[in-house]
């Protein structure tokens, strides 16, 4: 049964932030020769690794609302600089927009039900919105 992760996107404002963010980290990765890997880590290895891994996303909260989602490649343990255990949550490169979905502030992450993920956004009849676009047509509910 397939579950996901739910996390704030410290630091983003928008999606096109995430998005930006994530394009400097591969030009980033590029000029050092290194593999285009998107991860993030977290100090806690989740328990239920192997429903995650059954076709999980991580779904990023940005000004209190989910708004993207990316699927979850892979769970591996790294060792921090402090030498504790943390969890580098290996994701695709894809950033997939999602129908705009509130939710309250927390820390660190929490596992989310399949059935209660947004549906990703369906742009099939408006055209290639831009990312700012949809962010503004989802504050005003259009989206």
């Amino acid at each position: 049964m397939t579950i996901h992760l739910v996390k704030l996107c410290v630091g983003a404002e928008t999606l096109g932030d995430l998005i930006a963010w994530r394009d400097r980290r591969s030009a980033m990765l590029a000029c050092a020769g290194e593999p285009d890997l998107h991860d993030h880590v977290t100090r806690q290895f989740p328990r239920r690794a192997d429903e995650l891994l059954d076709g999980g996303s991580l779904y990023w909260v940005i000004k209190g609302r989910i708004l993207a989602r990316q699927l979850i490649v892979d769970l591996q343990e790294v060792k921090g600089e402090d030498g504790v255990p943390r969890c580098r949550i290996v994701l695709d490169r894809d950033i997939i927009p999602t129908e705009a979905q509130p939710r309250s502030a927390f820390q660190g992450w929490r596992y989310f039900k399949a059935d209660d993920a947004p549906p990703d956004q369906n742009l099939s009849g408006r055209g290639d919105a831009p990312a700012a676009l949809r962010e503004e047509l989802a504050e005003l509910g259009l989206l």
